[in-house]
């Protein structure tokens, strides 16, 4: 039997693995208190990264709408991070084993979509996928963890939905309490081992301005994790965006493109502002950011566009803050602050 199959209740071949063992405390392999000199005095390695500047060692919460393509998008991450090459066809990362949990998929479905999104390419030996595992806090932390110590140079664990794998809550917490203490069942795997665990999660249905705020639960959730990823439908020339926020990774907005014919996100270049809008106010904004100041009859001259609808769009802009009136002219927000 292939070891790098499911075989419930556990991760790993019965005949191949030694009994289960207790995920041990992290704070016994970490020390965790420091006088504040020998803090200062000492030097840290860098953050581990999956996928440089979006998915580092800890808890990702990745949150989307139904149907948005969370699924494709977490599944491509863990093939390019199992492989080694480009996450996105834009990043480079550097390969490793990587545990997918695909908890709401049949082996079939997973067949098929691994087939679209690699197309002639192989395979990659060192991404383990399943499609059941015990919750969390009920034997499948200590599965995940047997699986990585079996794979100590794992890169990443992928579970796809959380909610499969939470758990109950403990008689009497608050929401808050036990969303938590949900999260901190995959945070004592990923601080252990320092690997990136990325949590599959639905958003509200009611939007909110604050990426954060829709997130599916509570603040309990967003709160325990160490970065929250929000994926979102948007406009314009993007399919989506990728709302990035966390301790180790600055905050961040990603245009993506999903192309359904291969199943694949790829991430496009330049401010994520320029691919959500319409054409002609991407034009106006790419234009306006390379020439601050700039007013509508030089924007029309240099982009050739008509100078009544630059007038217009302009004055739109700026009544939706993406452009600020300045002296006649236009700037982008935040150049008024010299942050440009």
């Amino acid at each position: 039997m292939n070891e790098s199959l499911y075989t419930p209740p556990h991760l790993y071949s019965v005949h191949d693995t030694p009994e289960p063992r207790p995920l041990q405390p992290a704070q016994q392999r970490i020390r965790t208190a420091w006088t504040a000199d020998e803090l200062m005095a000492t030097e840290f390695p860098e953050p581990r990264w999956a996928v440089p500047g979006i998915l580092s060692e800890g808890v990702n919460l990745l949150a989307g709408p139904p149907k948005v393509g969370k699924s494709w998008l977490s599944l491509g991450l863990a093939l390019s991070v199992a492989a080694g090459g480009r996450a996105m066809d834009s990043i480079t990362v550097e390969g490793g084993p990587v545990l997918y949990l695909a908890l709401e998929d049949t082996p079939r479905r997973l067949q098929s979509r691994m087939r679209k999104i690699l197309g002639n390419d192989r395979a990659p030996s060192t991404l383990t996928l399943a499609t059941s595992c015990p919750s969390l806090p009920q034997g499948g932390s200590e599965a995940i963890a047997q699986w990585v110590e079996r794979n100590p140079s794992a890169r990443m664990v992928v579970i796809d939905v959380f909610a499969k794998m939470r758990g109950p809550s403990a008689p009497g917490s608050s929401a808050y309490d036990a969303d938590y203490a949900a999260v901190g069942h995959a945070k004592r795997i990923a601080d252990h081992y320092g690997i990136a665990m990325v949590l599959v999660h639905h958003v509200r249905k009611a939007g909110s301005d604050d990426f954060l705020a829709e997130v599916s639960g509570t603040n309990g959730l967003a709160g325990a994790a160490d970065a929250t990823l929000v994926l979102k439908r948007s406009r314009g020339q993007a399919d989506g965006v990728l709302h990035v926020t966390g301790r180790d990774v600055d905050e961040a907005e990603y245009a993506l493109r999903f192309y359904a014919e291969a199943g694949a996100w790829q991430l496009l270049e330049g401010p994520a502002a320029d691919h959500t809008i319409g054409d002609t106010r991407a034009a106006v904004l790419r234009y306006v950011r390379e020439h601050p100041g700039a007013k509508p009859k030089q924007i029309s001259e240099e982009t050739g566009l008509d100078a009544a609808l630059v007038r217009q769009t302009c004055s739109r802009m700026a009544n939706d803050v993406q452009l600020i009136r300045k002296g006649g002219g236009y700037i982008v927000p935040g150049e008024e602050r010299g942050e440009s």
